[in-house]
């Protein structure tokens, strides 16, 4: 069961990740800790992330914008990163949740980790 002192950040990425999906995500993750922080990354001006509009607010999720100004970078998986080492230095949370189906991210993330 959940203790309210134990916060977990959540962070998804919706370029790369189906909306539909979140629902168990989330329930998933209630039953372990409390989800105080819960994100989702993308270039809300595109309509493929159309449908994560209706999930996010369905779920209680604020909406991070990330323009993709350059082509073949992934601006969205950058913010994200940045986004948790904020969040990690803080202090405050006992775990993260990183929502993505992304390789890169994995090997981004590990080099964050390593600064």
């Amino acid at each position: 069961m959940a203790q309210p002192n134990d916060l977990i950040a959540v962070l998804i990425d919706a370029d790369n990740v189906s909306p539909s999906r979140i629902g168990a995500v989330l329930t998933e993750i209630t039953q372990f800790c409390t989800a105080s922080v819960k994100r989702v990354y993308g270039d809300w001006t595109k309509p493929q992330l159309g449908s994560w509009k209706a999930a996010a607010s369905e779920h209680v999720i604020q909406p991070m914008q990330q323009f993709a100004n350059t082509v073949g970078k992934n601006a969205t998986d950058s913010a994200l990163i940045i986004d948790a080492m904020d969040l990690l230095s803080m202090g405050r949370f006992q775990a993260f949740c990183i929502v993505s189906s992304d390789s890169d991210l994995k090997s981004e993330s590990a080099m964050a980790s390593r600064i």
